[in-house]
């Protein structure tokens, strides 16, 4: 009679298998395409909490036990003030899937609480550099987060309908406040929709954002709340019911960018005009620091 498997080996052995198609080859399919991972590579996976960042730290540990090319690992989790209980539950995820977590605190959740303007924003970056700062004193030199291909796609929308720009997430990033670090997003093309059926597949449970902005939006009714990016999930599973392939297109939009159309653009920082490059202004010259 064959042994039973432990949730560990459950959870691993699907995303090789079950789900190979759909999660395993396409992040294999980013970190080659990005160039998102180096021999000798000592990369810091952080861990919130949620599915997006679990299965992440799994794809990682995957990759690390199957490539040729040796690089290492750090797991590391950032406390911004849970509770008891979601605090248990990061550590019992954990332990459930085999991923050796290094947990350190940093009240993040005690200031943004007080913030009104964009608390998810100043979040997103007081986390970060948390990260970064973290993950340096251990001697890494990356850090990989859990964005996957369908936060690209929300992120490409939300700063054209909200922010009055046309900019995407890039796979990779190199810090300007930590200098030598570098941001990499190995799920890149990873669907979420994936992530959702791994999870439930394996019968799992992760941590929402767990902050009092989550817990709005649930209590809203509509899903939604004041959540922008959420607004852009519900419109997106709207215009898919018309075009299934409307996600595909703008990912191949932010690939194809024809920036001889635009009549403004940015380059490494510096602002251009159309007539710039209609002109063949010596203004800008492509590679050049700005």
């Amino acid at each position: 009679m064959p042994r039973e498997l432990t949730p560990q080996e459950t959870a691993e052995r699907s995303l090789i298998k079950t789900y190979r198609k759909s999660i395993w080859n396409p992040f294999i399919a980013a970190v080659k395409r990005y160039e998102l991972v180096a021999p000798g590579d000592h990369i810091a996976v952080c861990v919130s909490g949620g599915k997006d960042s679990f299965i992440l730290a799994k794809l990682m540990q995957e990759l690390q036990r199957h490539t040729d090319r040796p690089f290492a690992l750090t797991f590391l989790a950032m406390d911004p003030g849970y509770n008891p209980a979601n605090r248990a539950l990061l550590e019992e995820n954990a332990r459930r899937l085999g991923i050796p977590l290094t947990i350190f605190e940093s009240g993040i959740f005690d200031v943004t609480v007080q913030v009104e303007k964009n608390p998810c924003y100043l979040c997103a970056r007081m986390r970060r550099g948390s990260l970064y700062a973290k993950a340096r004193e251990l001697g890494c030199g990356k850090i990989a987060l859990g964005h996957h291909y369908s936060d690209v796609i929300e992120t490409t929308l939300l700063g054209l309908f909200y922010g009055s720009q046309l900019q995407a997430m890039p796979p990779k990033l190199r810090s300007r406040n930590f200098p030598g670090m570098e941001l990499i997003r190995p799920l890149y093309c990873v669907h979420e929709d994936a992530v959702v059926r791994w999870r439930d597949y394996n019968q799992l449970r992760f941590l929402q954002c767990a902050c009092r902005f989550t817990e709005a939006r649930d209590a809203s009714g509509d899903g939604v709340g004041d959540s922008k990016r959420q607004e852009i999930k519900l419109l997106l599973r709207e215009l898919k019911k018309t075009n299934p392939n409307i996600e595909k297109s703008i990912f191949r939009a932010i690939h194809g960018v024809q920036l001889d159309t635009f009549p403004g653009f940015k380059h490494r920082g510096a602002a251009y005009t159309f007539t710039d490059l209609y002109n063949g202004s010596p203004r800008f010259e492509w590679g050049a620091d700005a």
